[in-house]
């Protein structure tokens, strides 16, 4: 494991980053560069977000997480959206762990697996001590969600896992037939640009992380160019 800097490659070692009281660790899967993350809270409870591919892999990485102590310790399996290349993993992982699982209202009924829980906007999921807010941001997905982790001990400090819906450098594709930028922008704007704080965190579905007070200067080029 290597020096938290937010950028992985695929099959090369996770990253993870030391929080108050959980440590959000990050690794890529396949030739799409899949971002994969998982939290571990101190007290033992584990949140996997996006499997995405390569579930031996998945599987070792959550016990990693674990630190030998659990093992294979999953407590909630969230899939940020439908698209194929974020869920080939997700039977699998699913299976082997016994893990609760969680995805949009909307992208729900496309996924491998049927989610126990399906998530609308304003929705937490609550894992123990650890406690993940539920943002829905429709455009690229009709279901895509985000998962924002608040750290006490870091003034409240946002950590916002945003699948492929925000990326450093604008919002996700939305050209594909189905696919709405109006409609993603403006959740973007309003339930991220406008909820949450300059120092916010951005975790991506693919690439390196951003911070909102990176992005927020460039919304109106965003909107202006269509994507």
């Amino acid at each position: 494991m290597s020096t938290y800097d937010g950028v992985v490659t695929p099959g090369g070692p996770s990253q993870a980053r030391e929080l108050g009281e959980v440590t959000i660790r990050k690794m890529s899967v396949s030739a799409m560069h899949n971002n994969v993350y998982l939290l571990s809270h101190r007290d033992g409870p584990q949140v996997l977000i996006d499997a995405a591919d390569d579930a031996p892999r998945v599987l070792e990485f959550i016990a990693e997480g674990g630190g030998g102590r659990h093992g294979i310790r999953l407590d909630a399996l969230i899939t940020t959206h439908q698209h194929w290349d974020h869920v080939r993993a997700l039977a699998d992982v699913a299976a082997a762990t016994g893990a609760g699982t969680y995805a949009g209202e909307d992208d729900a009924d496309a996924l491998p697996v049927a989610p126990d829980v399906r998530l609308q906007q304003g929705d937490w999921i609550a894992v123990g001590p650890l406690s993940l807010d539920v943002v829905y941001l429709r455009g690229h997905t009709p279901g895509s969600v985000a998962l924002a982790y608040t750290d006490p001990a870091d003034d409240n400090r946002v950590h916002l896992f945003t699948g492929d819906a925000l990326f450093p450098g604008g919002v996700g594709n939305t050209k594909m037939p189905g696919q709405d930028f109006d409609s993603l922008y403006a959740d973007v704007t309003k339930r991220i640009f406008d909820v949450y704080d300059d120092r916010t965190i951005v975790y991506p579905g693919h690439g390196a992380d951003t911070i909102l007070g990176v992005e927020r200067p460039h919304l109106a080029e965003w909107r202006a160019r269509g994507w």
